[in-house]
């Protein structure tokens, strides 16, 4: 039984359960709870970049055909294009056709637009030329802090190409970074025992704030995304 409850899986579902137990019979208690969700989100958005950074590079730079480097390079940026764009696709048509939200009756005007306006502003603004151009960062400790993963995979991929060219003085840099590498994944194991907490606290708001009425439209949110996931991975 202790074992049972040692799954992280479980400990999961347990902390859902107490949220929506919370949200229900103490909603101005849970409502307070939503920084536990946000905390933990923002816990896993502060590792991808870097991760990707790592694994990037590591993988590039262990390759012995420069040659065979920068085909991979070049197919991985249009990789990261290509696949990123028929996923919003295939999340927009699942989005449009399941309409998850629909039954949460929420005042648009309450929500906070202001995460999302830069996309807004960048998409109206942007020609082919910015976007080509936008590639390239300007500065690689700013494109890792605000997480721009193309810029970060740009810059990567020469990264790992440049160290690939220069043999073995490449070898205590390379380390390094391998070293960081497998450091961010004990990070991640730990970030993951938070999972519980952040389930808590964005379940006990959702509930708190919208009633248990919303439990419905988050069943059918998500399905939406497993469905997403599941023609992602069987067809692309």
């Amino acid at each position: 039984m202790i074992k049972f409850f040692k799954s992280l899986y479980i400990q999961v579902l347990l902390a859902i359960l107490v949220g929506i137990l919370l949200g229900h019979f103490y909603p101005t208690l849970a409502v307070e709870l939503k920084p536990l969700g946000d905390g933990f989100i923002r816990l896993i958005k502060m590792m991808i970049a870097p991760i990707i950074f790592c694994t990037i590079v590591t993988g590039i730079a262990n390759m012995q055909d420069t040659k065979k480097v920068g085909r991979v390079g070049l197919k991985a940026i249009l990789y990261f294009e290509v696949v990123t764009t028929i996923a919003l696709i295939i999340g927009l048509l699942v989005v449009n056709i399941m309409k998850p939200g629909a039954g949460m009756h929420i005042d648009p005007s309450t929500l906070d637009a202001k995460s999302v306006e830069g996309y807004i502003t960048q998409g109206q603004n942007h020609s082919v030329a910015d976007f080509i151009l936008n590639i390239i960062p300007e500065n690689i400790v700013n494109a890792l802090s605000n997480s721009n993963l193309l810029q970060v995979l740009f810059f990567s991929i020469l990264l790992g190409f440049a160290l690939s060219k220069i043999g073995s003085k490449a070898t205590p840099l390379l380390k390094g970074i391998q070293s960081f590498e497998t450091a961010l994944f004990s990070i991640i194991k730990m970030i993951m025992k938070l999972a519980p907490i952040g389930a808590l606290g964005a379940m006990a708001f959702t509930i708190g704030k919208y009633g248990v009425g919303s439990l419905a439209s988050l069943g059918q949110l998500m399905i939406s995304f497993y469905i997403t996931c599941i023609l992602f991975i069987v067809l692309i």
